[in-house]
């Protein structure tokens, strides 16, 4: 029996396209105002906890929601989910751009009174909504592209993720820099209403998902038990979430101290484009993805890169020079479509499509849990610890060998201790019997079937 079973009439690479580039601009859109609100509340308050604290709380809720998500996705048709999600999170920015010209920037700046929580929260609630595309746009690779070229359309997303970014930090930094938040606001609430209405004209031809015997049928809003199912079904493949998820644990200090080290560094202008400049790198990467594929072998291939990612986040900060960092996040994240790419080609190949919704879920609640809660430890310690040790004579004179001298050099710390952790996870990984099981689950499982 084949590992999925969409009865889609025909694959339509080009309905595929469009669904990417309006979920671009959608995300585009949702990031920009996202990426501003970090941008702004630092500028104003130069704080790394509570850059952290709103970073570890869209991962965190991401991860809270995912389940439900999946499950939505799994009950329901790709499009109008989508159509939904986009809906619902422009009601939200509506609302909470409407409170932040009623209260006014400068009481909302002041974090020792609500209105700042409150405004974040309400844009956290959008942007997170905005995810459930994410998880449908990953199923409708396999409604839309046949399998063997899964793993190039996987690295269309990446790219198109990377092209994203890169407009993104742009124009956040610029409109931060020289229009403030309440433009930024208009500006990116337009952005997602004209994704919104293109996305209600656009055509999908996309079958009712039928559930066979003995399949795990959503039992529930939050099929947490049918996602369970789904992966213990795939041999190996909750080995691929687990590593996934310890992972994430690592990259959650990148999260929280990647902008604030760019902002010392540079005006909040300068650090909007440098960050886009070296988010050519995600492009670059998407689309090797996208033109080469992941190999025969994309778990390797995945482990292999992170491995890689934990001895660029080493040494890219090694010396406060922006040059290297700017290099450093290039390569980094030239890296990341291909890491995420691998363990979705893996899941479309090796899971079927019906139960595709929440693997996707299940793996994201997961591993997006996990991000956060390094961001929130790792915030108060940097900033009431490592900072200030780095900053006394002691502790330059301890580690300049390394690091050099600087304002910055605990966060430079942080980054090389996270970096030799990525490397053990990665390389002790591939050592697992594990690992060779979901190999051999890849390799052996048919490729879907489609009538």
């Amino acid at each position: 029996m084949p590992v999925s079973d969409v009865a889609a009439p025909q694959k339509s690479i080009r309905t595929f396209v469009a669904l990417l580039v309006n979920t671009a601009v959608a995300n585009v859109s949702t990031s920009f105002m996202w990426f501003a609100l970090t941008f702004w509340i630092y500028v104003e308050t130069r704080n790394v906890l509570a850059t952290a604290v709103i970073g570890a709380a869209l991962m965190l809720f991401v991860a809270l929601t995912s389940m439900f998500f999946g499950t939505l996705v799994d009950r329901y048709r790709k499009k109008p989910i989508m159509a939904w999600g986009t809906g619902i999170a422009l009601v939200i920015f509506v609302a909470d751009a409407a409170f932040f010209f009623a209260v006014g920037a400068d009481a909302i700046a002041d974090l020792s009174r609500p209105w700042f929580w409150i405004f974040a929260v309400v844009m956290l609630a959008g942007a997170v909504i905005e995810q459930l595309r994410s998880i449908a746009m990953s199923t409708a690779v396999t409604l839309l592209v046949p399998d063997e070229r899964h793993a190039n359309a996987n690295g269309a997303v990446g790219a198109v993720e990377g092209l994203s970014m890169l407009v993104t930090s742009v124009l956040s930094g610029l409109a931060i820099g020289f229009l403030g938040m309440g433009w930024t606001l208009v500006i990116g609430i337009s952005a997602v209403a004209v994704a919104f209405g293109h996305l209600l004209l656009l055509r999908v031809d996309e079958p009712k998902v039928v559930h066979v015997a003995g399949d795990a049928v959503p039992t529930g809003w939050v099929d947490i038990r049918g996602g369970w199912r789904a992966v213990r079904s795939a041999d190996g493949l909750l080995f691929l979430v687990f590593f996934s998820m310890l992972n994430n644990f690592i990259g959650g200090l990148y999260m929280a101290l990647m902008d604030p080290y760019g902002l010392d560094l540079m005006s909040v202008q300068a650090w909007g484009i440098v960050f886009a400049v070296a988010s050519t790198g995600f492009i670059v990467g998407g689309v090797i993805v996208g033109a080469t594929g992941l190999g025969k072998n994309p778990t390797r291939t995945m482990l292999l890169l992170a491995a890689a990612m934990g001895v660029l986040g080493m040494v890219f900060t090694v010396r406060e020079w922006a040059w290297l960092y700017v290099v450093g996040i290039w390569l980094y994240m030239a890296l990341i479509p291909a890491v995420e790419a691998s363990e979705q080609t893996i899941i479309q190949r090796v899971v079927p499509y019906r139960q595709q919704g929440r693997v996707f879920g299940f793996a994201r609640m997961f591993e997006s849990a996990a991000a956060p809660v390094t961001s929130l430890a790792i915030g108060p310690i940097a900033e009431f610890l490592v900072i200030p040790y780095m900053r006394t004579d002691e502790g330059t004179a301890r580690w300049a060998w390394l690091l050099g001298e600087g304002e910055s050099r605990g966060i430079a710390l942080i980054f090389v201790v996270g970096g030799i952790l990525a490397i053990v996870l990665a390389l002790g990984a591939m050592t697992m019997p594990q690992y060779r099981s979901i190999v051999r689950q890849y390799a052996r499982a048919a490729p879907p079937a489609h009538s």
